[in-house]
C-alpha cells in the first residue's frame, strides 16, 4: 500500500507534467524505432566510426550486427572519486566482446572538483559545468551509432549532467557505473575539528594539511554523506545501478571489476526482443519520487533541489519544491551519516546500506514498487547488498540494520519527517538542510549583517567583528548575497562552515541567509540557501540592512525580515556593486560562462541553461 502523501504528489507531477512528458515520450519512441545506426548511416559515415576498430569488432558490428555500447567517461586524476574510471573502459570492451558485442568510449566530459574549487573563482564555474557535462553527453552520443550506453560517473554536478544528457538520449538503454568511496581516513568529525581551529588560529597550515590529507587519503569518492555520495544513493533508488554497487571500496578491485561487467550484461539485457526499458521510459513520475524520498530520509546533499529538479525537466517531468516539502513532512530520517552523523559512507554501508534504506522505504509504502529499473527484477532487487565471494557477485537480504544509532528502521527513525524543509516568507523561497541542525537552533530570531560576497564575511571574522556584533546582540543572521545563479554561477560558500560553528560553539545564535549554495557535506550550521528570487534580480534580499531583525523558523518554514509592511514594500533593492560585477565577469574562464549568467533558470528551475 503506497502512502497516501507519496501517491498524491506523484499524480499531482504526472497531472503537472502530462503534455510535455507525453512529448517527450513520443520522441523517445519515434528515435527507438529508427534502423540501427550501422544500418541507416552513409557508408562513409559508418567508415569514419568503425575506422579505429579492430577487425573482429568491426565485423561484429556491420555484418553480424551486434549491439554496440556507448562508454561516456568521466575520467580525470583530479577527483579522487574518477581516478579508477581510467581501467573501466578495457574492462567494459572486453566483457562486451564475450558477450558478441563492441563498446566504444563515445566521449569524455568535464569533470571538475569542488574541494579543490571551494571558496575560489573557479568554484563559480561549478553549477554552470552541470549543463556542460550534459552538452558534452549528448555531444559523445551525438555519432548515433550507439544501441546502449554506459555512463562512468560518480562527484556532484557530474552525475546530474550525465543523467539529463543522457536523457536527451532516452531512447537508449542506459546504466551508471561507479567507482565507489575511499578508505575511511581520518574521522570527519574530526577533520571539522582541525578546520575550526584553524579558523580560529589555533592550528598551523601544516597541521591543516596533514589533516586534510588524513582524511582524503586515496583514490574513490569522500567519506562524508555530500552531494557526490547522495547522487549514488539515488541512483539506486532510481534502479539505474547494477544493484548495491554505489559503496563498494575501489580497493576491492576483484568486487569492482565484477560490479562493472555486470553493467555490461545489464545494459545488453535491455533489449527490444526482452525487457525495453530505455532511460526515457524508465524515469518516470514515479521513479523521480522514488528518488526524492530516498534523499529526504538518509538527510542528503540540498543541491538536489536543484539538480534533481533539472533532471525531471530532462525527463519532460515538472518537479518542484512544494513536491519536496511535502514528501519531507511524510518521509522519517532513518540515517545518520556525516555530517548528520557521526558515520561515514563505510559505516553507512557496513551496516545495510541503500538497500537497508530502500527496504525500509518499499515496506514502508514510502517507495513505488513497481516502477521500471535497468534490472529485470525491478525495484526490489535494490533493497539488496552485494558482495564477491568465490569470485561472484551474490546479494542478500541486508536484514537488521547492524547499527541502529546510524541506521533505523522506518517504525523508529531519529526524526519522523524528512531531513530538508521549504521556508518561505518576505525574503522569498529557500530551502534549508534540519538533519544537522541543533534543536536550540531550530528558531533563530536576530539582527543581520548583510555581506556582499563570503570574503567579507570571513574578512568580517577574521577581524573579530562578527564576533563582537553577536556579543552584542547574542546572535545574527549572516545575509550574503549577489551569489544566485545569475550573479555568479551560484558558488557553494562551504568556507563559512568553520567559522560560523565556531560562534555557535560559543553559545551565539547563528544562521545563514543566502541566495547562494552550501556545500552538500554542509549541515550544523542553519542555512536558508537558495533563495529565489535571487539579489541579482530584484529579489528581497537585495532590500535587507544590517541591523534588520530576521526570522528564520525551521518548526513552521517561515523565513522574513521583521520590518513593518509599509516601509517594506517602500524599500528599494539595492544594486550589486559594479566592482563585484566586473570582478565576476573575469579570470579563470569566467568569461566563457558569460551566457550561461544571462539565461540560466531560477534554482527552484532547476538552474538550467537549456530550453525544452
Amino acid at each position: 500500500m503506497i502512502h497516501p502523501v507519496v501517491l498524491s504528489v506523484t499524480e499531482r507531477i504526472k497531472e503537472r507534467s502530462h503534455l510535455r512528458r507525453q512529448s517527450y515520450l513520443q520522441r523517445v519512441d519515434a528515435m527507438a524505432t529508427r534502423e540501427r545506426g550501422s544500418d541507416r548511416l552513409g557508408c562513409a559515415n559508418v567508415a569514419h566510426a568503425i575506422a579505429a576498430l579492430g577487425k573482429d569488432d568491426r565485423f561484429k558490428l556491420v555484418v553480424e550486427r551486434a549491439p554496440n555500447i556507448a562508454i561516456v567517461n568521466a575520467y580525470n586524476d583530479m577527483l579522487s572519486a574518477h581516478a579508477p574510471l581510467r581501467y573501466f573502459p578495457d574492462i567494459i570492451k572486453d566483457e562486451a566482446r564475450l558477450h558478441s558485442a563492441t563498446a566504444q568510449v563515445a566521449g569524455g566530459v568535464p569533470a571538475m572538483c569542488d574541494g579543490v574549487t571551494q571558496g575560489t573563482p573557479g568554484m563559480e564555474l561549478s553549477l554552470f559545468s552541470r549543463d556542460v557535462i550534459a552538452m558534452a553527453t549528448a555531444v559523445s552520443l551525438s555519432h548515433d551509432m550507439f544501441d546502449a550506453a554506459l555512463m562512468l560517473g560518480v562527484c556532484d554536478k557530474i552525475v546530474p549532467g550525465l543523467l539529463i544528457g543522457a536523457l536527451h538520449f532516452g531512447h537508449l538503454p542506459t546504466v551508471f557505473v561507479p567507482a565507489g568511496p575511499m578508505l575511511t581516513g581520518l574521522a570527519n568529525s574530526e577533520k571539522s575539528k582541525v578546520r575550526q581551529k584553524a579558523a580560529q588560529g589555533l592550528v598551523s597550515r601544516a597541521e591543516l594539511l596533514d589533516s586534510e590529507s588524513k582524511a582524503y587519503s586515496g583514490e574513490g569518492t569522500c567519506t562524508f554523506y555530500g552531494t557526490a555520495n547522495s547522487n549514488q544513493l539515488l541512483l539506486e533508488a532510481m534502479g539505474l545501478h547494477v544493484p548495491g554497487t554505489a559503496f563498494v571500496n575501489p580497493t576491492q578491485f576483484e568486487a569492482r571489476e565484477a560490479l562493472t561487467r555486470e553493467a555490461v550484461r545489464t545494459v545488453l539485457g535491455i533489449t527490444l526482443k526482452t525487457r525495453f526499458s530505455p532511460i526515457g521510459r524508465l524515469v518516470d513520475e514515479r521513479c523521480i519520487v522514488n528518488a526524492v524520498v530516498a534523499l529526504l530520509a538518509t538527510g542528503g546533499s540540498t543541491n538536489h533541489l536543484i539538480h534533481w529538479v533539472a533532471v525531471a525537466k530532462a525527463a519532460g517531468i515538472s518537479l518542484n519544491w512544494d513536491d519536496f516539502a511535502e514528501l519531507s513532512k511524510v518521509t522519517p530520517l532513518i540515517a545518520r551519516v556525516y555530517p548528520n552523523g557521526e558515520a561515514d559512507v563505510n559505516q553507512f554501508q557496513a551496516c545495510g546500506g541503500p538497500g537497508f534504506v530502500i527496504a525500509e522505504l518499499l515496506s514502508s509504502g514510502l517507495m513505488h514498487p513497481d516502477v521500471m529499473t535497468v534490472r529485470q527484477g525491478g525495484i526490489q532487487e535494490y533493497s539488496n547488498v552485494v558482495e564477491f565471494q568465490n569470485q561472484k557477485l551474490i546479494w542478500t537480504n541486508p536484514g537488521k540494520s547492524k547499527d541502529p544509532s546510524i541506521l533505523r528502521e522506518t517504525k523508529s527513525p531519529f526524526s519522523p519527517t524528512g531531513g530538508l524543509v521549504l521556508v518561505r516568507g518576505n525574503l522569498g523561497r529557500g530551502v534549508i538542510k534540519t538533519s544537522a541542525v541543533p534543536s536550540e537552533l531550530l528558531q533563530v530570531r536576530a539582527p543581520a549583517l548583510v555581506f556582499n560576497s563570503q570574503e567579507e564575511l570571513l574578512l568580517s571574522y577574521q577581524k573579530g567583528e562578527l564576533e563582537d556584533f553577536c556579543k552584542l546582540h547574542g546572535g545574527v543572521v549572516c545575509v550574503v548575497r549577489w551569489q544566485g545563479p545569475s550573479a555568479n554561477g551560484m558558488p557553494e560558500l562551504h568556507k563559512l562552515t568553520p567559522p560560523l560553528s565556531v560562534l555557535m560553539a560559543k553559545g551565539y545564535k547563528v544562521a545563514l541567509v543566502t541566495d547562494g549554495r552550501m556545500s552538500g557535506a554542509s549541515g550544523q550550521v542553519p542555512a536558508a540557501i537558495h533563495l529565489t528570487p535571487e539579489a541579482a534580480l530584484g529579489g528581497a534580499l537585495a532590500k535587507v540592512i544590517s541591523g534588520d531583525y530576521v526570522n528564520l523558523d525551521l518548526t513552521t518554514g517561515e523565513l522574513d525580515v521583521l520590518v513593518d509592511s509599509k516601509l517594506w514594500d517602500e524599500r528599494g533593492c539595492a544594486k550589486m556593486p559594479v566592482d563585484l560585477v566586473e570582478q565576476n565577469k573575469f579570470g579563470l574562464g569566467r568569461e566563457l560562462f558569460g551566457g550561461f549568467r544571462r539565461n540560466v533558470a531560477s534554482a527552484e528551475e532547476g538552474a538550467v541553461s537549456w530550453m525544452d
